[in-house]
This record gives C-alpha cells, sequence and structure tokens, in this order.
C-alpha cells in the first residue's frame, strides 16, 4: 500500500501525561515513522502511513491511552509528503494560540506505592517518588508548556540515574518533570513552632511520635499546608479548634485505607470509588455510630456525616502506614484566609501548630482539597481544588470575544473563556481580606500567563460592593465591562455544563445575590435562556436586620419574620427567638425593623433556613457558612409527611404562614421535616406552570442533602451542576456562559 504523510492533531488533557512517549511506543510498535511533539494546543504528530495503518494508529491513540489523559478532539488530515528514518520524540513548539489543557494534581499511583516501600528499590521511603502516570502538576506550573524549566522543579538538577529514566521514551518516568530520589530531589525538615531545627535521624518516625504525644503539626503538601493532629487524641482536637478558632465546623479525617474508611464510616459503591479514586477527594459519608475511638462529636459537632480521604501523597502515605490511625488534616489558613502556601504564610499560625514538617519544592499554586458528596448516584461538588482543577468545560456555542470573568465574592472562583471553552480556576475562596484579595488576583494572573490570554471584555456580578466587581472596574479601565445577575449566572452555569441550548426553568436558592432592583434576592424562579431571563416568582421579601450581621445570627432574621407577623406584639411572645435577646436587644431591634435603619429587603431562600434554625431552637448563632441549614438536615425524619401552608399569588411566596405554623409546633424534628417538604411542594407548584421547560436548580441551598435529594426523588430529571458547585464556586462559568447570546441568536 502506498504511504502517505498524515498530520494528527490531538487537544485536551494530553500534556504532562505521558501522551508523547504513549505516541511514540504505539508507532513503533506498528513500524510506522515520523515525530510527535507538545504545541500551543495539545500533542502534534506526522506519520507515514497508509490508509489501513493511520486508521490503526488512531483507534489505538482512542482506545488505550495513559491513566491521566483525555482526549477532547482527534483531527487529521493528508499532508505534502515528508520523509523520516524512524519515530521521534521532538522538542515543543511553543508557537500559535494556546489551548491545552493544564494537568491536574493527582494521587500517588500504585506502581510509585509499591516502589516506595520496595526495600531493594532506589526510591525506598523517599517521600516525594512520582512518575509520568502520577504526582504534582498544577501546583508546580510557573508556565505552559508543561516542561521541567516550566516548573518549580527547575531548581533541582537530575542525578545521572534519573536524567537516564527521565530521557527514555519507554520509562515510565519519560518526561516526568516532578522526578528526583534521595540523591537529587526535594527534602523535608522538620522544626519547631520557631523555626529551630529538630534533630533526628529518621523525620517520619519523629514526626509519628509527636502526633502520638498529641501535638499539632503543619505539613507542607501538595497545594498547601494541612494542620495536622491525632484524630483518635480528643484533646489535641480541642486544642487545634481552640487555636485556630474554629468552635464547631467539621474537620476532614485522612485515614490509611479504604479498610480504615470503613472502620468510621458506611459508603456506597460510588462513595467508595471516589474515595479510593486518583484525585483523593475528601468525602462527605455517613459516620458509624459504633465507631473505634474516633471522637465524632470533636472531629464533626452535631453532625451525622464526616469528610473522610485516602493519602495523596508518598509523604502522606508514609505518616499514615506509621502511624496506623486516623489523622484530622484541615487546611491551614487564618480564618477566611485563603491556605497557606509558603513559609512566610504559615509562620503565621505558629501560634497554632507546634511543630513544622517543611519541604524545598516550591508551591507555585495554591490548590486547597476537593470535597465531593453523593445524592441519588448523583456526584455533587461542593468544592472543586485538587485533583479536579483547572477544569476545561466546553460551551455548547462559540464566544465571539475572549473574555475574563471575575466571579462572585464568596466560595470564588474566576474563568478565561475563548472558543467554545471555558477554563474554570480551582476554588480560591471567601474574598474577605487583603490576602484573600491578593491571592485572588494571583489566580487570575496564573490563567492570563499560562494560556497568553488577554481578554476583549471582563464580565462581572451586579453587586457594587463584591471585592470582585471593584477589581474589574480598577485593573481593566479602558476595556469593556458587563455585569450579569448573580441568580441568572447560577442557572445558565448549568445549561453551559449540560449542554442546554433551549429556554430553561431555573430555581436559585442562596444567601444572597444582588437584584435587578436593588434588593438581596436568594428565593428565585426564573426562565432563562442565553439571551436572558425573566424572574417569573420570589419569596416575599423580608428586612434583614443589622445587614451582614443577620448572616451570622439567624435569631436577627427569625426575629424581623416575627415583627412582620405580630410587630410590636412579637416582643411578648414566649419561643425561642424572642428568649435569644435580651429585653433592650428587643425593643432596639423593633425600633430598627420599624424605622428601616439598616434593613436590607431580601428575598434569600438561605436566610429562610436560618429563621427556621432559630425558631426551633437549633441554633441562634453560626460559626461558618451552612452550618443552620447542616444542622436541620440531622433533624429530618422521611416518616414525617405533610408540609406547611404559604400563600403564592402574583409571582409572590408568602412564607409567613410556614413561620405561623412553625411556632404552633411543639416538635421541632415535625416543624424541620415539614419545612423542608414544604420547599418541595413551593417548587412544584411554581413549576407546574413551566413544566414543559427543563428544570435547572443551583444556588448553595442546594448544597443541603435532604432538599437535593427530595428533589431528585420528585423531579429526576432536574438539572443540578456535577462538575462545578451549585454554590458561587460555579458563578464565573455562568459569567461566561451568558455571553453567548449574541451567538446563539445568530444561529
Amino acid at each position: 500500500m502506498p504511504l502517505n504523510t498524515y498530520q494528527i492533531n490531538i487537544t485536551g488533557t494530553v500534556q504532562g501525561v505521558g501522551f508523547r512517549p504513549f505516541v511514540y511506543q504505539m508507532a513503533t510498535k506498528m513500524n510506522l515513522v515520523g515525530t510527535v511533539l507538545n504545541g500551543a494546543g495539545g500533542v502534534e504528530i506526522t506519520v507515514n502511513a497508509s490508509e489501513l495503518d493511520l486508521k490503526n494508529f488512531i483507534t489505538a491513540l482512542q482506545n488505550q491511552i495513559p491513566p491521566l489523559a483525555k482526549i477532547e478532539t482527534l483531527d487529521w488530515k493528508q499532508i505534502e509528503q515528508l520523509f523520516f528514518q524512524n519515530f521521534r520524540i521532538i522538542e515543543t513548539d511553543n508557537d500559535g494560540y494556546i489551548t491545552v489543557r493544564i494537568p491536574p494534581d493527582v494521587s500517588i499511583c500504585q506502581e510509585c506505592e509499591e516502589e516506595l516501600f520496595d526495600p531493594s528499590n532506589r526510591r525506598y521511603l523517599y517521600p516525594f517518588i512520582t512518575c509520568t502516570n502520577c504526582g504534582v502538576r498544577y501546583s508546580i506550573i510557573y508556565n505552559l508548556p508543561y516542561d521541567r524549566p516550566n516548573t518549580s522543579m527547575k531548581f533541582f538538577q537530575m542525578c545521572k540515574a534519573c536524567e537516564q529514566e527521565y530521557a527514555n521514551p519507554l520509562d515510565r518516568r519519560y518526561h516526568a518533570q516532578p522526578i528526583g530520589c534521595w540523591d537529587c530531589g526535594p527534602t523535608l525538615k522538620l522544626m519547631d513552632n520557631v523555626g529551630r531545627g529538630v534533630p533526628t535521624p529518621t523525620i517520619i518516625n519523629k514526626v509519628v511520635e509527636l502526633l502520638l504525644e498529641g501535638n499539632i503539626i503543619a505539613v507542607k503538601g501538595v497545594g498547601g499546608y494541612h494542620l495536622v493532629c491525632d484524630a483518635t487524641n480528643e484533646k489535641a482536637i480541642a486544642r487545634l479548634r481552640e487555636r485556630k478558632h474554629r468552635p464547631t465546623k467539621p474537620f476532614a479525617v485522612m485515614v490509611k485505607d479504604i479498610e480504615m474508611a470503613g472502620e468510621f464510616a458506611e459508603f456506597n459503591e460510588t462513595e467508595a470509588r471516589l474515595l479510593a479514586s486518583r484525585e483523593r477527594p475528601i468525602v462527605l459519608v455517613k459516620s458509624k455510630s459504633s465507631h473505634k475511638g474516633l471522637p465524632l462529636q470533636m472531629v464533626a459537632p452535631n453532625m451525622s456525616r464526616i469528610g473522610l480521604f485516602l493519602p495523596y501523597t508518598p509523604l502522606h502515605l508514609l505518616l499514615l502506614d506509621k502511624l496506623n490511625r486516623p489523622l484530622v488534616a484541615t487546611s491551614a489558613n487564618i480564618t477566611d484566609e485563603p491556605i497557606c502556601t509558603d513559609k512566610e504564610s504559615i509562620e503565621k499560625l505558629s501560634a497554632v501548630y507546634g511543630y513544622l514538617l517543611e519541604h524545598n519544592r516550591e508551591i507555585v499554586n495554591g490548590c486547597d482539597d476537593s470535597v465531593l458528596m453523593v445524592v441519588k448516584s448523583q456526584i455533587i461538588t461542593l468544592r472543586r481544588a485538587r485533583g479536579y482543577a483547572p477544569v476545561s468545560i466546553k460551551l455548547p456555542l462559540a464566544l465571539q470575544k475572549r473574555v475574563l470573568a471575575v466571579g462572585a465574592n464568596q466560595k470564588s472562583t474566576v474563568a478565561i473563556g475563548f472558543n467554545n471553552q471555558v477554563i474554570l480556576s480551582p476554588h480560591i475562596g471567601d474574598l474577605d481580606g487583603i490576602e484573600s484579595v491578593e491571592y485572588y488576583e494571583k489566580n487570575i494572573d496564573t490563567l492570563r500567563c499560562m494560556y497568553d490570554f488577554e481578554p476583549d471584555v471582563i464580565i462581572h456580578d451586579m453587586h457594587p460592593g463584591y471585592e470582585s466587581t471593584k477589581y474589574a472596574k480598577d485593573k481593566y479601565k479602558g476595556l469593556p465591562l458587563q455585569e450579569i445577575q448573580h441568580h441568572y449566572a447560577h442557572i445558565i452555569g448549568v445549561m453551559a455544563e449540560k449542554q442546554l441550548k433551549r429556554k430553561v426553568f431555573g430555581v436559585a436558592f442562596d444567601g444572597t445575590g444582588y437584584g435587578d432592583d436593588g434588593n438581596l434576592w436568594g428565593g428565585e424562579f426564573m426562565l432563562c435562556d442565553y439571551s436572558g431571563y425573566t424572574r417569573v416568582a420570589h419569596i416575599e421579601y423580608f428586612k434583614l436586620l443589622g445587614g451582614a450581621k443577620a448572616i451570622k445570627e439567624p435569631k436577627r432574621v427569625a426575629l424581623s419574620l416575627l415583627f412582620e407577623l405580630y410587630a410590636e406584639k412579637a416582643l411578648v411572645l414566649d419561643n425561642p427567638t424572642i428568649k435569644a435577646f435580651s429585653q433592650a436587644e428587643l425593643k432596639t431591634q423593633y425600633i430598627m425593623w420599624k424605622k428601616g435603619l439598616n434593613t436590607p429587603m431580601s428575598s434569600s431562600m438561605g436566610r429562610l433556613f436560618d429563621a427556621v434554625a432559630s425558631l426551633t431552637d437549633v441554633c441562634h448563632k453560626i460559626s461558618f457558612e451552612g452550618e443552620s441549614g447542616m444542622l436541620l438536615e440531622e433533624l429530618y425524619d422521611d416518616s414525617i409527611k405533610g408540609y406547611y401552608d404559604f400563600t403564592y399569588k402574583d409571582g409572590i411566596i408568602n412564607v409567613l404562614p410556614i413561620i405561623q405554623n412553625i411556632l404552633n409546633e411543639n416538635d421541632k424534628q415535625v416543624s424541620v421535616s415539614k419545612f423542608f417538604n414544604t420547599l418541595l411542594e413551593m417548587i412544584a407548584i411554581v413549576y407546574r406552570d413551566y413544566d414543559d421547560l427543563p428544570l435547572v436548580l443551583s444556588g448553595g441551598v442546594f448544597q443541603n442533602r435532604v432538599l437535593l435529594s427530595l428533589l431528585l426523588d420528585r423531579f429526576p430529571n432536574a438539572f443540578i451542576p456535577n462538575l462545578f458547585p451549585p454554590n458561587d464556586g460555579g458563578i464565573a462559568l455562568g459569567q461566561v456562559a451568558s455571553l453567548m447570546s449574541n451567538t446563539m441568536q445568530e444561529q
């Protein structure tokens, strides 16, 4: 058969994942000649082949890819005849428009784990063992393409043995950028909390000894530091809570293996698969009441679920193998600030930890642990970060311009969009302080630098007080700015993920979002497509006593609703909310409510959850976002049927009858269960007039397991986000998707 020359272009996650050596091995096995290289858009192959050989080669490329690779597109064309002597891997081509996917950090592979514990292996017990199929990626990248000089491994000169592996296309470590060994790679150092070295012949043994003594240790990991302590030591956990000023928010627990996870929790097949996956996220699973040695009330106070994850680095494996008990492993950060990624930032927490386990490989890009849960067989992302991010999402329609979306203010992410794709950053967090905003800006700079990206348009939230909005207006003067309503962004983000092109009925439930009328929305029903939205229904506005203070104090929301019902007579009522205030406070709050002093109007479902939590005496103040909803989850009883009355007229949902019914209920479990049932009925009644449209759900309230479970039972075809969180972590995607409207109208 005659041989022709073909050019094959492959896009997706195909750099830094062993794709070129895989192509090399396939080509040489099939006796093909040509070249393969990393290009700006992915992997480029030039090959001499017959039509039959080309077909077989492409089939092999698609069906036998390396474990970390993901092909999105594979195109080929015949080009002018070229002549080759053999098949070669050639140098990276940097020219062109960068569209290649950034490979995420993933856990240690099975082969490396076996070598780690093999006394005959030259990397025996080496805490940074890695290969092409595992280990750090995004967290060490300065720039694309993903080559060693563009990573923080450039500071480590490979020894001769590592160089030979790195240069051999048939070796598992061929072009594995982070490789090293005892002779040439990163090293550990143990210090006390004032920076003095701790002399010890074996660092791992010493750290385990310190943990068993009840010490808190800061451990440098992949995308940041953890604060760790023995999860079976109640006093150590209490000390960590006190020092970190984290009274009730649950801690994540790292366990040695899936067998140890089974000692403390019950999980189904999907949850087990997630726990053991190469991404190794924190998975929220049901804790066992008959656990062995884990003080659940201290680890996850008042919760029946626990966040478990398995070790994902060789360092974690070494520690847990020696310790043989679970570890509390929580992100090292000051409250509301980003995760610590360097020695300077971790030293700010020196009063929290007793010792610091440091290493000398720089964390270039911070990346927190991902958090997932499973509801009705659907995987729900609560925080998309290590292992899963950055993520590329294909849009259902192409963009005409290059877009920078600056996201929201809470649970923030940012995104860049070009052609028909969006690159969504890892979880950044809340923009509540100078350090948080600096970290936020660094994430934007990282995406812009890696993709050589200059935006044509900036899109931001409508809220004038958001730090993201201020950033857009301050940093991009002269560029076109567009704003988009918060809840509309929630819905069309899901539409983009699910490739929906028709109009949908969207339900957006969250804590706060700036509305078209200047009020704080959050209990919204909308008709949406990419050209705009119509708000067809919402919860009737109520006043937030004290403004932002009401977010931290559910009792203020409940009191405001009591004032709506009973005005001044509410001051003498006998219920948990009234008892949570002094008489002087009640009188002051009533004057504020009556005169409208610092009482913004809200239609927020998140705040309604807060009100119910206070009225049922579940909580009157919260120490972390979503706490009231999580506590209400614990009280739900699916054997309790029925729901409370509410009125729905002219697009307004009056929730005051719900509040009255709760006040007349003696059993808080009945109140809470019927409240959840009522929300289900509320959605069903409004949707009834639009049920020919797809139902799309988004917003932070839909992270509530009970509500989501009820909805998926009632509406199994409802669309919810899976690739990104229902919370504000998906706003940036929706912002980009809103600019597809012109394209849509043209088609």
